[in-house]
């Protein structure tokens, strides 16, 4: 990796750690209670895939995801390697977006088959990562822990724009209780869904987390001008 262009500065000053569960509560720790909320533009790590999210293979796939999040991470924060603007920070929340396949849609009898999903994993990157610091450190990544998903990983710039959002607690088979209510506040707002694909934000740790205590984020968009 080369450290030499303009993206990279070693920082003089020292920048208190940047927790997004402290500086960032709107946008990840809404209450139980439906919101209309405006979600700006941020950076994304992400990967793609279908099947079934109780599988090992997705298992992997978070892996993978969370492998170079973390390379970025302690590479940026390395003196001589510094990024422009650069602070420290806790590692952002795992999101997914989720739908089904064009096949499942035709036939949608009111059951998703779970090997019918299809998925965007994601996690959020500060601001001061650039295109060039992502694939280096995927590069190095790639090298020390060879996984053929790294191919598979891409770096974008997203806008979700206005939405609704409200935070479900309990397990994810019980999900649609929550949309439910989320979707009855939009018709008292007189909003409407954009489409049936949601994002979903992961507070708990599921390995380590009684289903009944989970904790996730559900957002979904909604039409800009309101109709």
């Amino acid at each position: 990796m080369s450290f030499s262009g303009n993206e990279y500065i070693k920082m003089s000053s020292v920048i208190q750690k940047h927790e997004w569960r402290k500086q960032e509560k709107r946008i990840y720790l809404p209450k139980a209670k439906p919101e209309i909320i405006d979600i700006p533009s941020y950076k994304f790590i992400r990967i793609s895939g279908q099947g079934n999210p109780n599988s090992p293979q997705f298992a992997e796939v978070i892996g993978a995801l969370y492998s170079v999040a973390y390379g970025i991470k302690m590479t940026a924060k390395k003196p001589d390697c510094a990024l422009v603007g650069h602070y420290d920070y806790t590692v952002y929340p795992l999101e997914g977006v989720w739908d089904i396949t064009d096949e499942a849609k035709k036939n949608f009898n009111g059951f998703i088959n779970k090997n019918d999903l299809i998925y965007q994993l994601m996690l959020r990157q500060p601001d001061f990562v650039t295109t060039e610091f992502f694939n280096d450190i995927l590069e190095i990544v790639r090298k020390k822990k060879p996984h053929p998903l790294h191919n598979e990983i891409h770096f974008e710039t997203s806008r979700e724009g206005r939405c609704m959002q409200m935070l479900h607690v309990g397990s994810y088979e019980n999900e649609a209780a929550t949309f439910e209510l989320m979707e009855s506040f939009a018709k008292e707002q007189r909003v409407s869904r954009k489409s049936k694909v949601h994002r979903e934000i992961y507070l708990s740790d599921f390995r380590k987390t009684a289903p009944e205590k989970l904790k996730t984020v559900l957002r979904f968009q909604l039409h800009e001008s309101g109709t």
